[in-house]
């Protein structure tokens, strides 16, 4: 199992960013809120799915990640320079935590959801959470739980009620404008 952290420090593809992250404590969304906007790369990161290419990562685009309190998963939209989505990234979680210096992690479960503006889903890497049983990495146990949340999730988003899609951008507006207000302080 991979501990994964907001703030990617050790993602080499980066060479300057700028990173914030918020609590929120509200009626809509409990848990924390990470900013991650890239401001020079080596490279951009591209995805294909169904044939068709997309950039992930490039100059001017945000990473905005959803901790959700009390659940098995995160969210991460991923906003293009113009502020739009390229994608919902949706990482299943055995837990989740903050490091001393405040840094949210989660403990990755392997298995994904992928939600393309289109409304094209993918769920993604089965075979590597298969791989983790084999090789003792996840338990049987472990894998049914992750495999329990990707079906919650996928219920959710088929039926419409997934509330990250319209909460990502009410966030990039709203707090994104905070964080900046907060750096230029």
């Amino acid at each position: 199992m991979k501990r994964k952290f907001s703030d990617r420090a050790n993602w080499r593809r980066i060479l300057r960013k700028s990173y914030s992250c918020l609590s929120m404590d509200s009626d809509e969304f409990r848990g924390l809120v990470t900013f991650y906007r890239i401001h020079e790369l080596r490279e951009p990161l591209w995805k294909e799915y169904n044939g068709r290419r997309l950039c992930l990562a490039d100059k001017g685009y945000l990473w905005m990640q959803h901790f959700p309190k009390g659940e098995q998963f995160v969210v991460t939209t991923m906003f293009n320079d113009k502020g739009k989505v390229v994608q919902w990234y949706i990482d299943i979680c055995k837990t989740q935590g903050l490091t001393d210096q405040q840094v949210p992690w989660f403990d990755d479960m392997y298995l994904d959801v992928v939600v393309l503006p289109t409304g094209e889903v993918f769920l993604m890497d089965e075979d590597e959470l298969e791989e983790a049983v084999r090789t003792g990495d996840v338990t049987p146990r472990e894998a049914a739980s992750a495999r329990k949340t990707a079906g919650r999730l996928l219920s959710a988003i088929r039926g419409g009620r997934f509330r990250y899609f319209t909460l990502s951008l009410k966030h990039r507006k709203t707090l994104a404008d905070a964080v900046k207000g907060k750096s230029e302080a």
